[in-house]
Parts: structure tokens; sequence; C-alpha cells
């Protein structure tokens, strides 16, 4: 199948730069990508098989999980290639226009949000904070029935003195959520608050309380790791993960939303059973199986 009978996958929009993506840099399909360039911006695309990233037959590949993973690495591994030479505007998974034209016309239509966006996130990267309650040896050793030589008494005792433990967990956890977020947001540009990821999902162990992004500017990224690094509870996980690509921040343009704004939900044991984060693609997504949004329509 020649080029021209390909469709245009877009894995983001930059301004024009010198130099060349890093040899090796290769994405769907294991195809190199290209920058394509319109007025004073640039899309980096590659061309995928119609067959596969058509409407229709996307809509079914997006339901097998295996393909969806593949695809999110390789979109991640443009993405990852392109940060180390310019700041780029992640899109969306499965943005895919009909041919050139398309692209250029997506270019078009959203240059000034592009533009805007450009101008917020040049020089800044984004960190992933989560925390994680994890069970004490209290909870672990709560006793479901009466032991032989146990009186009642003793067992509703241990119970009792089992949830206690358990119930300190959460509120350690709840107390250390709120105050790291605060702490976290006056050193970040932005910041913004996603749904708890499922563990069946993560295969991390405990409960995630909190999963958090941040855009914060690269002069400050060192301090915003020492703070996230010296946050410590008694039976909770703190995990930071980056630098990255602004993935939660690419539609900064669109919402000018302050670090301090999103509220921290209240850390619940229900949580482990709550549905998989819904976003763009994050770099951890290529571990797991993301919800992603229906493909762009743009030059179809």
């Amino acid at each position: 199948m020649s080029t021209t009978d390909r469709l245009r996958y877009v894995y983001a929009v930059t301004r024009p730069f010198e130099g060349v993506l890093p040899e090796g840099a290769h994405g769907i399909g294991g195809e190199p990508p290209r920058l394509l360039r319109h007025g004073d911006l640039v899309a980096v695309t590659g061309a995928v098989p119609p067959e596969d990233f058509d409407e229709a037959p996307l809509r079914a590949r997006l339901e097998d999980l295996d393909w969806l993973a593949d695809t999110a690495r390789a979109h991640d591994a443009v993405i990852a290639a392109l940060s180390t030479v310019t700041c780029p505007i992640p899109l969306r998974l499965a943005t895919v226009c009909r041919d050139d034209s398309g692209v250029r016309r997506l270019l078009e239509e959203g240059h000034d949000r592009f533009a805007r966006a450009l101008e917020r996130l040049d020089g800044r990267v984004e960190w992933g904070v989560k925390v994680y309650a994890e069970p004490g040896a209290a909870e672990e050793a709560e006793p479901q029935t009466p032991t032989s030589g146990t009186s009642g008494r003793d067992y509703l005792r241990r119970r009792l003195h089992a949830r206690r433990s358990r119930d300190g967990d959460w509120q350690r956890a709840d107390a250390l959520c709120r105050r790291l977020h605060g702490e976290l947001s006056r050193y970040a540009e932005a910041g913004t608050v996603h749904r708890p990821q499922d563990a069946r999902l993560s295969g991390a162990p405990g409960v995630n309380v909190l999963n958090a992004a941040y855009l914060v500017d690269r002069t400050r990224s060192e301090e915003f790791v020492e703070l996230v690094e010296a946050a410590s509870e008694p039976g909770v996980r703190v995990e930071l993960t980056g630098p990255w690509a602004p993935y939660s921040f690419a539609g900064i343009a669109d919402e000018e939303v302050p670090a301090s704004t999103p509220e921290v939900p209240a850390p619940a044991p229900e949580a482990a059973a709550s549905a998989p984060e819904a976003a763009a693609p994050a770099p951890e997504a290529a571990a797991s199986a993301p919800e992603v949004p229906a493909p762009q329509e743009a030059g179809r």
C-alpha cells in the first residue's frame, strides 16, 4: 500500500525546530514519524493503514486491549523522542486525518489554541504523583471468627482494635494527600487530579487514593522532586513518575486552571474497585489499558 493510500496519525503539534528526531524513534507499525509544517506550526505524523484506523475498524480495535496497549506504547515513544528536542503538545490517542490536507486543516483550525498552549507549556514538564494507602498488619490480622480458647469479649475487642487501626490508616492517607497537594501546588503552574487507578489494572499494592499530575517549570523540578520524596507517613506510600511531556495539560489553552483548584477526593476503601482513569494516554498507559476517546474527525 502506498503512502498516499494510508491515513495520517497525528501524534503531536509543536513549533518548528532545528535538528531532527533522535535516531531510532519509531511510531505505530515501527515507522519513523514525519514532520509536516504548516505556517508556524508542525504536526508530527505517521502513515497508518485504513483497515486499522479508519472510523469503523478503529472502533473495533479500541476494544482490543492488547492492540490498544501496543498503540499507546508507540504513541508515547514518539512523544518521548520529540520531548528531547522541543516542547510538544501531545494529541489524544487515535487522532487520525484522511491525508496531509486534513492535517493542515487541523493545524489551521486549531492554530490559536495550539499557539496559546505552546506558550504555556514551553520549558515545562509533567510530574505524576500517586499516593497509596497500604493495609496495615492490624487490618490483615482482623479476626473473622472466634478462635478456640478466645472469649467473645476478647474477639470483639480484637475486631474493634483492627477496625480503628484501619480507620487510622485512611485518616493518615487523607491528611497526607491534602497536605502534599497543597505543597506541590505552590511549586506547580497547574495541576489536575485524575480518578484513582484501578488496582486490578495497575497491579500496584495498596489502594490508590491520590492520582495527580503537576505542570512544573524545568528549573523548579529538582525542588519539586525533593518535596515529593520527603513525604512520608506510616501506612502510606508516595510514588513519583516523570518527567513526562505534558499529557495532562495539552488542553491548557482551553481551560486556565490554577494548580490549587482541583479538589483532592477523600480516600475510601471503595477506590480499589473504581473504574480506570479516562484521560489522554499517560506514559504509564502503555502498561495498562486506558480508556481512550473517540478518534478525531479532522480531515475525514
